[in-house]
């Protein structure tokens, strides 16, 4: 890759991973990094500097802005974005059209109404509880004896559900102990868990309102059954973009570079 075609940088700094972009001169997403967040955030932030420098071959200082969870824990930004205004502009880059944006992180989620010029219309946020966030579904899947990238699959391999009542993670993680020492299978355990967070998201949506399409973002979205069940909740179609869990770095680096 040619030093000249990186022309900006966006961070994202979120609570389970930390992702780089470097976009080109037209916003063309050119260079990408994404690993597990460590509590070290500073150390990290220069570690994801250096390998941007390192893979692209930049050695002048370029734009940066920096967005998430800790984004004011990167001090070599240029400046500091909202998740809300990042996520909307990649995705907004991604699709071209507005509509309704899902964003489920790891510790929360977001609904955002995007406009047909991409700007945010409205949104609602879930930051106070884990559930409708990737911790939900993170905090029953070792109970289960389910790695977390499986949870998804089994989740669909089933028309069977099991209604799990409680949107509490703690009392949900109680009442699914109580349906393994009925002997209850655990694909319908995950369908119902899934189903039980769907309409914790479903109602975010609906306070919002919805304007088709529905797009995600977010790392969880990754699960195919997110996508899948939301689309049968809500009755729309549901767009996944090629780089989900990376939209907020990508319309960090787009901000950076004026776009």
């Amino acid at each position: 890759m040619s030093a000249k075609a990186v022309k900006a940088l966006g961070l994202d700094l979120g609570s389970t991973t930390m992702k780089m972009v470097a976009v080109d001169a037209a916003g063309k997403m050119v260079w990408h990094l994404l690993e597990p967040a460590q509590p070290r955030v500073e150390e990290q932030v220069a570690h994801f500097i250096e390998s941007a420098e390192r893979d692209t071959g930049f050695s002048n200082h370029l734009p940066l802005v920096a967005t998430g969870y800790g984004r004011n824990l990167a001090k070599q930004a240029d400046k500091t974005v909202t998740e809300i205004t990042c996520h909307a502009r990649g995705v907004f880059r991604e699709y071209d059209h507005g509509g309704t944006l899902i964003d489920i992180g790891g510790q929360d989620s977001k609904v955002i109404s995007i406009s047909p010029q991409g700007k945010v219309i409205d949104f609602a946020m879930n930051d106070k509880c884990a559930a409708g966030t990737g911790r939900f579904l993170e905090n029953t899947a070792a109970r289960l004896g389910v790695p977390l990238e499986e949870m998804g699959s089994s989740a669909l391999s089933t028309d069977e559900e099991v209604s799990i009542s409680s949107t509490c993670t703690v009392f949900a993680e109680s009442e699914i102990v109580s349906l393994i020492a009925r002997g209850i299978a655990v694909p319908p355990i995950l369908r119902g868990l899934h189903r039980s967070l769907i309409k914790r998201i479903g109602a975010m949506v609906m306070a919002v309102g919805i304007a088709p399409p529905l797009m995600l973002s977010g790392g969880v979205v990754l699960n195919p059954a997110i996508q899948h069940m939301l689309a049968d909740e809500l009755s729309e179609e549901v767009l996944l973009p090629r780089h989900p869990q990376l939209m907020g770095a990508y319309g960090a680096a787009l901000i950076a570079l004026g776009m």
